[in-house]
Order: C-alpha cells, then structure tokens, then sequence
C-alpha cells in the first residue's frame, strides 16, 4: 500500500494549502482565494530543494508559513507564529490519531509514502513518528520528478517489490494522487471529505472515504 503524506496522513483530505487559508482566515487575515493561492505557491515552491533533509517538521512548516505571512503582510507579525503552531499542532495530533491504523496496515502489508515533498521527507516522517511503518519513502525533491509523473510511482513499486496491480494508493488529490496511480494501473482509493463530494473521481467505479481510518474495514 502506498499513501501520500500532507493532506492524506496527516489531515484526512485536507491539503496544506485549505489548511494554511483556514488558519490565517482565523486569525482574522481573510483575502480572496486568487490572491491567497498565488502567496502560497510562491512560498511552497520556494522550498523545494532549500531544506537540508534533516529540516525539521516543524521548522519546515515555520518556513512554508512564514513565507505566506511575508507575502500578506499582515499588521500583527506573530500571526505567522500563531498559524505555524497550530497547524502543527492539529497535523501531529492526526497523525497520532492515525498511528494505530499504520501498525495494524504494517503488520499485514509492505507500506510506502510517495509524495511532492521538499527533499525532507525522512526526517519529517521520524519527527511524526510514523517511520518504522514504511518500508519505502518516495520524496519528489529527492528524486527528481513528482506525482502524477509515472516515474515517482514506478520507483516506490520497485522498491517494494510488486506490480501495479497488486498494490493500492491512497490520497487527497485528484490530478496528483488518483490520475498519477491510474496512470501506472494500480488501484485507487481517494481521501476526500464531504465539501469534496461535488468533484467526480477520475473513475467511475473509484472508492471515497472520509476518514483514513476507513480503511481498517476495507484491508483489515
């Protein structure tokens, strides 16, 4: 089994980019999504391949914050504090929630993380505490493409030693995560929550949960 990580492990459906909008629109700092996007991608894309790949979890998301914040300029400079804490906070606090599914997953199947990460992959998923369940871990910075390009799922599948149709991924993202591992024919299933139930998946017969934890019913 192959997941992604932000958005998937750590947020069951939520990418990092709703979460970082939501938690500045709660602090008060609420601009339009056009120009909201454009500051987040600007920030994100800036650490692709900036990190070292011991950056920590949290001086990662300091970072990728702090890089919006200085995009909106907000008048309350802690701002970007405040967001980074919180939004660590509630990722670790998923993750925690979703350690015990991984052991059980762990103790039956090979699992691998694929993902369009900045190259710290590794030691973000040991600051989470999530490591020992994967066998593989597949960072696009590391490797050199990203998801859905063919290569990056093609790596993790080698590294674990099966075909495509004997594996399954699970994501949030629809051009990334569903169209990239059909792409490879292997099978799909989409994380996504209710506010997402107004997108078709990318197959008809496709399988959505709401919650990672679903799959306990699914696998186990």
């Amino acid at each position: 089994m192959l997941f992604d990580f932000g958005g998937t492990l750590d947020a069951d459906g939520l990418p990092w980019k709703e979460r970082v909008f939501r938690l500045f629109a709660d602090e008060g700092i609420v601009v339009a999504r056009d120009r909201f996007d454009p500051c987040f991608y600007a920030a994100d894309g800036a650490l692709v391949g900036a990190l070292a790949t011991t950056c920590s979890f949290q001086e990662t998301v300091t970072r990728l914050v702090e890089g919006v914040a200085a995009a909106l300029a907000p008048a309350d400079r802690r701002v970007a504090g405040r967001v980074a804490r919180r939004f660590l906070d509630d990722a670790l606090a998923t993750l925690a929630a979703n350690t015990p599914l991984l052991a059980e997953l762990a103790g039956r199947y090979r699992l691998g993380i694929v993902s369009n990460f900045y190259g710290n992959l590794t030691r973000v998923c040991e600051d989470a505490g999530i490591r020992s369940y994967f066998s593989v871990l597949v960072d696009s910075t590391q490797l050199g493409c990203e998801k859905p390009d063919p290569r990056i799922f093609h790596h993790a599948l080698q590294a674990l030693g099966v075909p495509a149709s004997s594996a399954t991924f699970v994501g949030d993202s629809l051009p990334r995560d569903m169209a990239g591992a059909r792409g490879v024919g292997m099978r799909h299933i989409w994380l996504a929550p209710a506010a997402s139930l107004a997108e078709r998946p990318c197959c008809r017969d496709d399988r959505r949960i709401d919650s990672l934890r679903e799959l306990k019913g699914i696998f186990l």
